[in-house]
């Protein structure tokens, strides 16, 4: 059981991390905005008083330390979806990891994001009420592949 936390853990922050230099890549040579996490933080503390949607995060009332929630929460969803890849692939993917698995993984977590996040910050599903939803869209299936590569180098750095 301890091997399987640690290493949810190491994999999962190493996949959420490959994310993130991937978002300063492309905030750097593109000028593509960074993420938000505060207003996520905002979205995650209030789904604890049972708030899924909202029209617009932004005019919903503000949470102290938002951002620093936001943070946990990215990196928390990381590792549980690592924990996910770990389980499902069994302990063979971990002393011999193949990219397939974690790729499928970055896929399919890309419904969390269209289905649940995005039209909870009143972004619509898929991000259909921006005005640049298929960029947004495909910097998605672009940033969950590089997801699932991280999560894939960190698993080969592990074995």
């Amino acid at each position: 059981m301890s091997d399987f936390l640690w290493r949810s853990l190491a994999i999962g922050i190493g996949g959420t991390a490959a994310m993130d230099i991937w978002a300063i890549l492309l905030n750097r040579v593109f000028g593509i905005p960074l993420p938000n996490w505060a207003l996520v933080g905002r979205w995650f503390c209030h789904l604890s008083g049972g708030k899924v949607f909202h029209d617009d995060i932004g005019a919903a009332a503000p949470w102290r330390n938002e951002l620093a929630a936001g943070w946990i929460a990215h990196y928390a969803v990381g590792i549980l979806y690592a924990g996910i890849l770990v389980l499902l692939a069994g302990p063979a993917w971990t002393r011999e990891p193949t990219f397939l698995p974690a790729w499928i993984l970055g896929m399919v977590t890309i419904g969390a994001g269209w289905f649940l996040l995005q039209p909870g910050m009143g972004a619509g599903w898929a991000a259909s009420k921006r005005a640049n939803a298929w960029q947004v869209r495909l910097l998605n299936v672009a940033s969950h592949t590089v997801f699932a590569a991280g999560l894939y180098a960190t698993a080969l750095l592990l074995r």
